[in-house]
């Protein structure tokens, strides 16, 4: 079994800072790492040359001192590294690093690919699926465990999905990327960093690589960065001081009622505005705006409305029309909806070969579609399915995308300005692209809906099946556990909970607030790790971003890790027994006691202020 774990030397998120002045990154004195769903990665190839036999390989793309990530790799467990260097990769975006990887992998008869589920530096996780594409490879995405059948050359993995986990079965070779859970983290010891000095690594320029290095850097590449935005907190940082708890839940209660519009219309303070639309964006072709209409269970997901608002937006400002790409079995009564909320045209592709979702078959149809119609602008929700297909759809028609974005604009000379946030979301970047469609990915509750016409008619076009085959990888089994966590992406109203609360049993506390404010729920890496709740339900750097109109933290510590997801939030309202703990720095109003007491006094005084409002 020949395994590559193809890894990113990424800084410490958490150590960088922004010089407003030069509007650039201060990177002197930040450590780096190797970025932690890569660290997973490379523990599960470990993990399977020990069961199978073999040897793991580790590859990167980076300047000199990636080596030192290369050697950390070497030191838990890589037989051998291979570091593709050169500064003809200087600049390259991500279909650019996934050619040169593609490239690199093809040398050699691998077995199986590793990665992680994203960089925490970039936070795109496209490159996996854009190196699959690459390679014709099957790929499975998010991946929380991972079993191989040697002599069938088959693997069997679970995969996270937004509400829940997917058993797939897919031929080998395949490229997988790491889930948090896949592996454990794991920390080399002394005696493993001696050992690793007398593994072998080697260099690979660009010209071992191909003879056309004009692929590679920023010439192959895309897209570019035009800037960096730094995002300033605006929080009022106000820690509620009273004679009691109850005094203390009593006053939030009436800030958050009287206020702030709780139980009435929201008077939240709106996040400032990052992209604008021209009025008029001079564009002489490829004006059409589409937006990809997912479908989770029976409904449209929100996200969609946020994006169709957009796409009229954008569409008006080109002087093109709307477009809803709409794949599925048994979608169609969807249109009316899609027509509602802005489409003028539903592209559809009604077949019982689309369910359950397949990434292969999927791209296909949509890859198809974009060839056939040329849209100028493509958005695609950043939900599991997203993140999944686009890097797939791109690398097959060689186009830049840009993950993960907070905002959309377009200027005068018609290019759209793609915002996406990097370094845990401290800044924003606007991102432009070459060519044409424009893509991007757009995270769930940044953007807001338009207000829906139901007497808008929309013409059904029918799209052709033809680019369809037998997918590679099945879906054995689906678990959809985590169906409210789904929720997350809507809620107006979040509580979150961490280890403060003291235990799994304790969740059941916070349950008649959470009723009574109709809340979603949420939690940090470490509740999740420790089985309180899944993995679905976690926000921060290495779960997912969030943004509702208020969000209560009950007994979260307000570590960086998990206050990046919810930066976008309107309101935050932090309680805790430790006046000292960071949460309050990053919140709007806070309550110091016990968080039991705390919950209960906030659940009374709001039950009674609803009461009286009816």
């Amino acid at each position: 079994m020949r395994i590559a774990v193809c890894i990113k030397q990424v800084p410490v998120v958490s150590a960088m800072q922004f010089d407003p002045d030069t509007k650039t990154l201060k990177r002197e004195g930040v450590p780096s790492e190797v970025s932690a769903f890569d660290v997973r990665a490379l523990v599960k190839a470990v993990e399977l040359k020990a069961a199978h036999g073999g040897e793991v390989v580790a590859v990167t793309m980076g300047p000199p001192q990636a080596r030192e990530a290369l050697s950390e790799c070497l030191a838990l467990g890589a037989d051998r590294a291979v570091h593709i260097c050169d500064r003809a990769f200087a600049g390259s975006d991500t279909l650019a690093t996934a050619r040169a990887l593609a490239l690199a992998l093809r040398r050699e008869s691998f077995d199986l690919v590793l990665c992680g589920r994203n960089s925490v530096d970039a936070e795109t996780g496209q490159v996996g699926p854009e190196v699959a594409e690459l390679l014709d490879w099957p790929q499975i995405t998010a991946a929380r465990t991972l079993t191989i059948d040697a002599t069938a050359r088959q693997l069997s993995a679970e995969r996270e999905t937004d509400d829940g986990v997917e058993t797939v079965s897919a031929p080998l070779p395949a490229l997988v990327t790491a889930a948090e859970d896949l592996a454990p983290e794991r920390f080399p010891s002394k005696a493993d960093r001696e050992a690793a000095k007398t593994k072998p690594c080697v260099d690979l320029r660009a010209a071992e690589l191909s003879s056309d290095i004009s692929q590679f850097g920023s010439a192959g590449s895309p897209t570019w960065v035009a800037g960096l935005h730094h995002i300033e907190s605006t929080r009022l940082g106000r820690i509620l001081e009273a004679s009691s708890i109850d005094t203390a839940a009593a006053e939030l209660s009436r800030i958050l009622t009287q206020e702030h519009g709780l139980f009435d219309t929201w008077k939240v303070r709106a996040q400032p505005a990052i992209a604008t639309v021209a009025a008029t964006a001079q564009r002489s072709r490829a004006r059409d705006v589409w937006v990809l209409a997912e479908v989770l269970g029976s409904a449209l997901r929100p996200v969609v409305f946020e994006l169709l608002a957009k796409a009229t937006a954008l569409a008006a400002a080109t002087g093109g029309h709307v477009g809803a790409v709409l794949l599925g079995r048994d979608v169609e009564p969807h249109a009316a909806a899609l027509a509602a909320h802005g489409a003028d045209r539903v592209l559809l592709a009604d077949d019982a070969r689309l369910a359950p979702y397949c990434t292969e078959v999927h791209a296909a149809v949509f890859a198809a579609a974009i060839q056939a119609h040329a849209p100028g602008i493509v958005l695609i929700p950043s939900t599991s399915m997203g993140r999944d297909l686009a890097p797939r759809v791109a690398a097959r028609l060689q186009l830049g995308l840009t993950g993960d974005c907070v905002d959309i604009g377009i200027d005068a000379a018609g290019r759209l300005l793609q915002y996406k946030p990097a370094f845990g979301g401290s800044v924003v970047a606007p991102i432009l692209s070459r060519t044409l469609p424009e893509m991007a990915t757009v995270r769930p509750g940044m953007l807001s809906p338009g207000q829906p016409d139901p007497s808008r008619q929309v013409v059904i076009e029918r799209v052709a099946l033809d680019a369809v085959g037998p997918p590679r990888v099945r879906v054995v089994e689906r678990h959809a556990g985590a169906e409210a966590a789904a929720e997350l992406d809507a809620a107006e109203v979040v509580i979150g909970v961490g280890k403060g609360i003291g235990s799994k049993d304790n969740l059941q506390r916070v349950e008649p607030l959470r009723r009574l404010l109709n809340a979603a729920l949420c939690t940090t890496r470490d509740v999740t790790d420790d089985g309180w709740l899944p993995k679905q339900y976690q926000v921060g750097l290495t779960g997912r971003a969030i943004a509702p109109k208020l969000y209560i933290a009950i007994g979260i510590r307000g570590a960086f890790e998990h206050m990046v997801g919810v930066r976008r939030a309107g309101l935050i309202v932090a309680i805790n027994k430790n006046a000292k703990a960071p949460v309050f720095k990053n919140a709007d109003y806070g309550m110091v006691g016990d968080y039991v007491e705390a919950v209960s006094a906030l659940h009374t005084h709001l039950s009674t202020i609803q009461r009286r409002q009816r």
